[in-house]
Order: C-alpha cells, then sequence, then structure tokens
C-alpha cells in the first residue's frame, strides 16, 4: 500500500508542474531536455515557489535520476536531513529552490563525478534559474561540484548577484561519499549545513522557526 501510495503522490505532483507558481522553472526544464535530445532533465517539485523562493540548493548531481521524476538531495538518506534541516530552522518549502549542477542524466546511468565542461555547461541554466527567481539572494551549494558551480557563478559578476547582495555558502554533500564518517562526523556536518541555511535565511529576512 505504501507504494501505491508513493506512487499516487508523485501522479498528482506530475499533474501540478505547471502551476503558476512553478511553471517558468519547469519549462526551463523542459527547454534544457530539448538541446540535449535522450537526455533526461527532472522537473521542481511544485511545493516550491518561483516567486518566494529566497534560497537556492545546488546539488552535485551525481548520481542517477531520480525515479521521481523530480530534482532531490540525493538519495533517501539525504533527502531526509535536508528535510531535518528544513523542518529545525522553520524554513518552508516555497521559500527554498533546488537545482542541479549539471541538470542533465543519461537515461538508466548515474553521472559519476562530474567533468570540468559538464559543471560549466550549469552555469547558464543556473542563472536562466535566478532571473526566474527575482528573490533569491543565497545559494547553499552541496558538494564539491557545486562549489565549483558556485565559483563560476560569482566570476560572471552578473548584475542580477550584485543587485540583490547574492551570497554562497560551501558545505558537505548530503550522500554518498560525501557523508561518510562517524557519527560525530556527521553531526558536525549537519550542524555547518544548518548554520549556513541560518544565515541564508537571516540575509533574506526569513523568521526562524520560533522567532
Amino acid at each position: 500500500m505504501h507504494g501505491l501510495a508513493t506512487d499516487s503522490v508523485h501522479e498528482q505532483l506530475h499533474d501540478r508542474r505547471f502551476d503558476e507558481t512553478i511553471a517558468e522553472v519547469n519549462r526551463l526544464c523542459d527547454s534544457l531536455r530539448d538541446l540535449k535530445p535522450g537526455t533526461e532533465v527532472p522537473y521542481v517539485d511544485p511545493v516550491h515557489n518561483a516567486e518566494e523562493a529566497r534560497v537556492v540548493s545546488l546539488f552535485s548531481n551525481t548520481g542517477s535520476a531520480p525515479a521521481s521524476g523530480f530534482i532531490e538531495a540525493g538519495d533517501q538518506e539525504a533527502t531526509t536531513r535536508m528535510l531535518g534541516i528544513q523542518w529545525q530552522l522553520g524554513l518552508r518549502p516555497e521559500c527554498i529552490m533546488p537545482w542541479n549542477v549539471h541538470p542533465w542524466f543519461t537515461p538508466g546511468q548515474a553521472n559519476g563525478k562530474l567533468a570540468p565542461e559538464q559543471i560549466a555547461a550549469g552555469l547558464k541554466p543556473l542563472l536562466r534559474l535566478l532571473a526566474l527567481t527575482p528573490r533569491a539572494c543565497t545559494l547553499v551549494a552541496h558538494g564539491t561540484e557545486a562549489h565549483k558551480l558556485a565559483a563560476l557563478l560569482l566570476k560572471t559578476q552578473n548584475p542580477l548577484l550584485w543587485r540583490r547582495g547574492f551570497k554562497t555558502y560551501k558545505v558537505r554533500s548530503l550522500s554518498g561519499r560525501g557523508f561518510a564518517g562517524s557519527a560525530e562526523k556527521q553531526a558536525q556536518w549537519l550542524d555547518e549545513m544548518q548554520q549556513a541555511y541560518a544565515d541564508s535565511m537571516a540575509r533574506c529576512g526569513l523568521p526562524r522557526r520560533g522567532q
């Protein structure tokens, strides 16, 4: 029953992919897919909101395309960690915008470690995403590939960035080898991530839980 319920939820979300609050972002995903025929480009879950988003979560998508069809933080453990951070801070889903370093996947294959040219290819899509999220003023980069793309973004010196006082944060990947360590290390890494998101919220004028 649980699997059937999950499938039903995914179907309902797919039906809402082009809700007004997220339509332009998911049309961007369609256009990126059209640029590279035969690839998959996951959509942004319609719980997010392009107009309300303040914080961009940039994921180093080295795995395979998610079965849900939507951008995810990584494996199930990564998703659980991400949701835990959001819950603890009171960071509502409409105020956060997930994105992948390299939006494209080859069906049935893991991306693996992204080559420099693959990371660079993600710059224009990221800039297009930022143009569609007018209130986004911070980016939290998860993992090595995301760190590199965040650095490329800042090097563009795009006027959009300085007008918003845009700031980037570099933290670990939420899954895979990036989160392989002792319980103490994992707790430290989660705390560092939570601090990055907490600072992002403060910078963008979002109240934390309990404030």
